[in-house]
């Protein structure tokens, strides 16, 4: 897929979902041996507004891989790792 065409879709993604509601996270231990994601956010959220993205493998500490995007507002929300958006906003924000 050459830029135009992810840039498209990104486009189009954004304006087909305007907003969206982040999942909290949950508070790690002293130990920090256990998953950081209560839940998984699977809808569209525009680059635009990810001000960072971390990406933590899985491990002892947890067997799940887990993308935690901070927004622009302070949020920091989970992403599902396997919806299809999720490939290319990180391959474009890391581009950045």
């Amino acid at each position: 897929m050459d830029g135009k065409s992810v840039a498209i879709t990104l486009v189009l993604c954004l304006v087909s979902v305007a907003g969206s509601e982040g999942k909290a996270l949950e508070k790690t231990g002293e130990r920090g041996s256990q998953c950081q994601c209560i839940s998984t956010h699977a809808k569209f959220i525009p680059p635009k507004t990810v001000q960072d993205v971390r990406i933590r493998q899985r491990g002892p500490h947890c067997k799940n891989v887990e993308i935690i995007a901070t927004l622009k507002d302070g949020r920091e929300v989970c992403v599902e790792p396997t919806a299809p958006w999720i490939r290319l906003t990180v391959k474009a924000l890391l581009a950045r």
